[in-house]
Protein backbone atom coordinates (compact mmCIF):
# COMPACT_ATOMS: atom_id res chain seq x y z
CA UNK A 1 0.00 0.00 0.00
CA UNK A 2 1.38 3.72 -0.47
CA UNK A 3 3.11 5.14 2.87
CA UNK A 4 4.68 7.92 3.42
CA UNK A 5 8.31 7.68 5.41
CA UNK A 6 9.50 11.00 7.14
CA UNK A 7 13.04 10.37 7.12
CA UNK A 8 15.67 11.84 9.80
CA UNK A 9 19.16 12.04 7.73
CA UNK A 10 22.60 12.68 9.41
CA UNK A 11 22.98 16.35 10.81
CA UNK A 12 26.70 16.29 9.79
CA UNK A 13 28.43 12.62 10.59
CA UNK A 14 27.44 10.27 8.13
CA UNK A 15 27.52 7.57 10.96
CA UNK A 16 24.62 8.97 12.49
CA UNK A 17 22.17 7.61 9.95
CA UNK A 18 20.13 4.31 11.40
CA UNK A 19 20.12 0.99 9.93
CA UNK A 20 16.61 1.41 9.69
CA UNK A 21 16.91 4.88 7.96
CA UNK A 22 19.29 3.26 5.33
CA UNK A 23 16.49 0.26 4.66
CA UNK A 24 13.88 2.35 4.02
CA UNK A 25 15.85 4.46 1.74
CA UNK A 26 17.04 1.60 -0.11
CA UNK A 27 13.60 -0.30 -0.03
CA UNK A 28 11.06 2.61 -0.96
CA UNK A 29 10.12 3.21 -4.92
CA UNK A 30 11.18 6.77 -4.61
CA UNK A 31 12.60 9.28 -2.59
CA UNK A 32 11.13 13.08 -2.13
CA UNK A 33 14.20 15.23 -1.94
CA UNK A 34 14.99 18.82 -0.45
CA UNK A 35 18.29 18.77 -2.58
CA UNK A 36 18.91 15.85 -5.06
CA UNK A 37 22.73 16.88 -5.04
CA UNK A 38 23.00 16.86 -1.40
CA UNK A 39 21.00 13.33 -0.72
CA UNK A 40 22.76 12.10 -4.07
CA UNK A 41 25.95 12.18 -1.91
CA UNK A 42 24.33 10.59 1.05
CA UNK A 43 22.58 7.50 -0.76
CA UNK A 44 26.35 6.91 -2.71
CA UNK A 45 28.19 6.59 0.39
CA UNK A 46 25.35 4.24 1.06
CA UNK A 47 25.14 2.19 -1.76
CA UNK A 48 21.70 3.03 -2.60
CA UNK A 49 19.92 3.59 -5.95
CA UNK A 50 16.60 4.60 -5.33
CA UNK A 51 15.20 7.25 -7.94
CA UNK A 52 14.55 10.84 -6.32
CA UNK A 53 12.43 13.78 -7.20
CA UNK A 54 13.21 17.12 -5.74
CA UNK A 55 10.38 18.37 -3.09
CA UNK A 56 11.94 22.01 -1.97
CA UNK A 57 10.28 25.00 -0.17
CA UNK A 58 9.98 26.78 -3.71
CA UNK A 59 8.09 23.63 -5.54
CA UNK A 60 6.45 22.03 -2.33
CA UNK A 61 3.22 23.84 -2.89
CA UNK A 62 2.93 22.09 -6.30
CA UNK A 63 4.79 18.82 -6.56
CA UNK A 64 2.92 17.77 -3.03
CA UNK A 65 -0.05 17.04 -5.40
CA UNK A 66 1.57 15.00 -8.11
CA UNK A 67 3.29 13.09 -5.48
CA UNK A 68 0.16 12.15 -3.57
CA UNK A 69 -1.55 11.09 -6.83
CA UNK A 70 1.21 8.61 -7.79
CA UNK A 71 1.43 7.01 -4.35
CA UNK A 72 -1.93 6.31 -4.54
CA UNK A 73 -2.20 5.12 -8.64
CA UNK A 74 0.97 3.40 -8.71
CA UNK A 75 0.67 1.92 -4.77
CA UNK A 76 4.26 3.58 -4.37
CA UNK A 77 6.03 3.87 -0.93
CA UNK A 78 8.15 7.40 -0.78
CA UNK A 79 10.44 8.21 1.59
CA UNK A 80 10.82 12.19 2.50
CA UNK A 81 14.57 13.69 3.84
CA UNK A 82 15.73 16.76 3.49
CA UNK A 83 19.14 18.24 3.52
CA UNK A 84 20.57 17.45 7.29
CA UNK A 85 17.94 16.61 10.46
CA UNK A 86 14.27 15.34 10.84
CA UNK A 87 12.06 16.79 7.72
CA UNK A 88 9.15 19.22 8.36
CA UNK A 89 11.34 21.14 11.34
CA UNK A 90 12.24 24.64 10.04
CA UNK A 91 12.02 22.52 7.07
CA UNK A 92 10.22 21.81 3.68
CA UNK A 93 7.79 18.74 4.21
CA UNK A 94 4.76 19.35 6.23
CA UNK A 95 2.50 19.70 3.10
CA UNK A 96 3.42 16.48 1.79
CA UNK A 97 2.42 15.26 4.99
CA UNK A 98 -0.73 16.97 5.48
CA UNK A 99 -1.57 15.89 2.14
CA UNK A 100 -0.62 12.22 2.76
CA UNK A 101 -2.77 12.71 5.69
CA UNK A 102 -6.15 13.97 4.32
CA UNK A 103 -5.64 11.22 1.59
CA UNK A 104 -5.52 8.27 4.61
CA UNK A 105 -2.24 7.68 3.43
CA UNK A 106 0.05 5.87 6.68
CA UNK A 107 2.82 8.20 7.53
CA UNK A 108 5.45 6.58 9.37
CA UNK A 109 8.51 8.38 11.15
CA UNK A 110 12.31 7.16 10.87
CA UNK A 111 13.69 9.28 13.57
CA UNK A 112 17.28 10.08 13.68
CA UNK A 113 19.29 13.24 13.87
CA UNK A 114 17.76 16.25 14.69
CA UNK A 115 19.87 19.76 15.89
CA UNK A 116 17.06 20.93 18.08
CA UNK A 117 17.04 17.54 20.40
CA UNK A 118 21.15 17.17 20.08
CA UNK A 119 21.27 20.86 21.32
CA UNK A 120 19.22 20.56 24.08
CA UNK A 121 20.84 17.31 25.14
CA UNK A 122 24.44 19.12 25.83
CA UNK A 123 22.74 22.29 26.94
CA UNK A 124 22.53 21.57 30.70
CA UNK A 125 19.57 23.35 31.10
CA UNK A 126 16.11 21.95 32.95
CA UNK A 127 14.09 21.18 29.49
CA UNK A 128 10.98 19.69 30.81
CA UNK A 129 9.48 22.50 28.95
CA UNK A 130 10.78 24.27 26.09
CA UNK A 131 9.89 26.44 22.72
CA UNK A 132 11.14 26.30 19.25
CA UNK A 133 11.09 29.57 17.27
CA UNK A 134 13.21 28.59 14.09
CA UNK A 135 14.89 31.53 12.81
CA UNK A 136 14.30 34.84 14.19
CA UNK A 137 14.00 38.51 12.77
CA UNK A 138 16.61 39.64 11.47
CA UNK A 139 16.56 43.52 12.03
CA UNK A 140 17.07 44.86 15.40
CA UNK A 141 13.89 46.09 16.62
CA UNK A 142 11.69 43.00 15.66
CA UNK A 143 14.43 41.10 17.00
CA UNK A 144 13.89 42.52 20.57
CA UNK A 145 10.36 42.23 20.19
CA UNK A 146 10.39 38.96 19.36
CA UNK A 147 12.93 38.32 22.20
CA UNK A 148 9.79 40.02 24.60
CA UNK A 149 7.59 38.02 23.13
CA UNK A 150 9.55 34.98 24.32
CA UNK A 151 10.06 35.51 27.57
CA UNK A 152 6.75 37.20 28.26
CA UNK A 153 5.25 33.18 27.36
CA UNK A 154 6.99 32.06 30.35
CA UNK A 155 8.30 28.92 28.60
CA UNK A 156 11.49 28.73 30.69
CA UNK A 157 14.22 27.65 27.72
CA UNK A 158 14.05 28.57 23.93
CA UNK A 159 15.62 27.26 21.05
CA UNK A 160 16.45 28.89 17.90
CA UNK A 161 18.18 28.19 14.76
CA UNK A 162 21.08 31.27 13.34
CA UNK A 163 23.65 31.67 10.62
CA UNK A 164 27.25 32.36 11.68
CA UNK A 165 26.77 35.41 10.47
CA UNK A 166 24.11 37.10 12.55
CA UNK A 167 24.91 34.95 15.83
CA UNK A 168 26.85 37.63 17.31
CA UNK A 169 24.33 39.96 16.41
CA UNK A 170 21.48 37.54 18.44
CA UNK A 171 23.69 37.41 21.50
CA UNK A 172 24.12 40.90 21.95
CA UNK A 173 20.08 41.58 21.56
CA UNK A 174 19.96 38.70 24.38
CA UNK A 175 22.25 40.51 26.77
CA UNK A 176 20.60 43.85 26.34
CA UNK A 177 17.06 42.44 26.02
CA UNK A 178 17.17 39.75 28.75
CA UNK A 179 19.41 39.90 31.18
CA UNK A 180 20.58 37.25 33.29
CA UNK A 181 19.48 34.73 30.66
CA UNK A 182 21.89 31.72 30.50
CA UNK A 183 22.82 30.51 26.44
CA UNK A 184 23.96 27.30 24.88
CA UNK A 185 25.62 27.99 21.61
CA UNK A 186 25.91 25.36 19.33
CA UNK A 187 27.83 25.28 16.60
CA UNK A 188 28.72 22.56 13.65
CA UNK A 189 27.17 20.01 15.39
CA UNK A 190 28.69 16.48 14.30
CA UNK A 191 31.00 18.41 11.89
CA UNK A 192 34.78 19.31 11.80
CA UNK A 193 34.01 22.32 13.58
CA UNK A 194 31.78 21.57 16.12
CA UNK A 195 31.57 23.09 19.81
CA UNK A 196 28.90 23.88 22.65
CA UNK A 197 29.68 27.28 24.46
CA UNK A 198 27.92 27.50 27.58
CA UNK A 199 27.02 30.85 29.95
CA UNK A 200 25.18 34.04 30.96
CA UNK A 201 24.53 35.74 26.90
CA UNK A 202 27.32 38.41 27.04
CA UNK A 203 30.08 35.33 27.83
CA UNK A 204 28.93 33.51 24.95
CA UNK A 205 29.30 36.20 23.16
CA UNK A 206 33.14 37.14 24.14
CA UNK A 207 33.52 33.73 23.46
CA UNK A 208 32.46 33.70 19.72
CA UNK A 209 34.57 36.57 19.39
CA UNK A 210 37.23 34.75 20.34
CA UNK A 211 36.35 31.56 17.92
CA UNK A 212 38.20 32.11 14.71
CA UNK A 213 36.04 29.21 13.47
CA UNK A 214 33.07 30.90 14.79
CA UNK A 215 31.87 31.49 10.92
CA UNK A 216 32.59 27.97 10.01
CA UNK A 217 29.33 26.18 11.13
CA UNK A 218 25.30 26.60 11.64
CA UNK A 219 24.36 27.58 14.57
CA UNK A 220 21.72 25.97 17.50
CA UNK A 221 21.05 28.55 20.26
CA UNK A 222 19.18 27.14 23.47
CA UNK A 223 18.08 29.85 25.60
CA UNK A 224 17.73 29.52 29.41
CA UNK A 225 14.87 32.08 30.67
CA UNK A 226 14.60 30.65 34.27
CA UNK A 227 16.68 33.35 35.83
CA UNK A 228 16.23 36.23 33.53
CA UNK A 229 16.65 40.18 35.51
CA UNK A 230 14.12 42.90 34.96
CA UNK A 231 15.22 45.16 32.21
CA UNK A 232 17.78 47.94 32.62
CA UNK A 233 16.51 51.30 32.72
CA UNK A 234 18.20 51.80 29.40
CA UNK A 235 15.28 49.05 28.04
CA UNK A 236 11.54 49.05 28.60
CA UNK A 237 10.49 51.73 30.64
CA UNK A 238 8.60 51.17 34.33
CA UNK A 239 5.51 49.08 34.33
CA UNK A 240 3.41 52.86 35.03
CA UNK A 241 4.51 54.67 32.46
CA UNK A 242 2.83 55.11 28.97
CA UNK A 243 5.42 53.46 27.08
CA UNK A 244 5.53 50.15 29.12
CA UNK A 245 1.50 50.17 28.40
CA UNK A 246 1.95 50.50 25.34
CA UNK A 247 4.55 47.79 24.67
CA UNK A 248 2.46 45.80 27.26
CA UNK A 249 -0.41 46.12 24.73
CA UNK A 250 2.27 44.80 21.93
CA UNK A 251 2.89 42.14 23.37
CA UNK A 252 -0.52 40.70 23.72
CA UNK A 253 -0.91 40.91 19.71
CA UNK A 254 -1.56 44.38 18.61
CA UNK A 255 0.58 46.58 16.42
CA UNK A 256 1.99 49.94 18.00
CA UNK A 257 -1.24 52.08 16.22
CA UNK A 258 -3.80 49.66 17.63
CA UNK A 259 -2.12 49.87 21.01
CA UNK A 260 -2.19 53.86 21.00
CA UNK A 261 -5.73 53.14 19.81
CA UNK A 262 -6.59 50.96 23.10
CA UNK A 263 -4.58 53.80 25.42
CA UNK A 264 -6.57 56.35 23.92
CA UNK A 265 -10.09 54.46 24.51
CA UNK A 266 -8.92 54.26 28.17
CA UNK A 267 -8.39 58.10 28.40
CA UNK A 268 -4.98 59.08 27.69
CA UNK A 269 -3.90 62.09 26.19
CA UNK A 270 -3.10 61.79 22.42
CA UNK A 271 0.05 64.22 22.65
CA UNK A 272 1.57 62.17 25.22
CA UNK A 273 0.46 58.83 23.61
CA UNK A 274 2.43 60.65 20.39
CA UNK A 275 6.12 60.88 22.32
CA UNK A 276 5.60 58.13 24.28
CA UNK A 277 4.90 55.80 21.34
CA UNK A 278 8.22 57.64 19.05
CA UNK A 279 10.19 57.02 22.41
CA UNK A 280 9.04 53.10 21.93
CA UNK A 281 9.83 53.06 18.05
CA UNK A 282 13.54 54.20 19.04
CA UNK A 283 13.71 51.26 21.74
CA UNK A 284 12.61 49.33 19.10
CA UNK A 285 15.19 50.44 16.27
CA UNK A 286 12.21 50.04 13.94
CA UNK A 287 8.88 52.00 13.23
CA UNK A 288 5.82 50.19 13.14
Amino acid sequence: MPTLYVVATPIGNLGDLSPRAVQTLRDCALIAAEDTRVTRKLLTHFGIATRMVSHHRHNEAERTGELVERMLAEDLAVALVTDAGTPCISDPGYLLVKACTEANIPVLAIPGPSAVAAALSISGFDCREFAFYGFLPRASGPLRKKLLAIASSHVPVAVVYESPHRVQALLEAVAETLPGARACVCCDLTKLYECALHGEAAQVLSMLRANPNAQKGEYCVVLDLHDIAPPPASAPPPAASLEARLLEHMLSGLTLREAEAALREAGERRNELYKASERVKEFLGASE
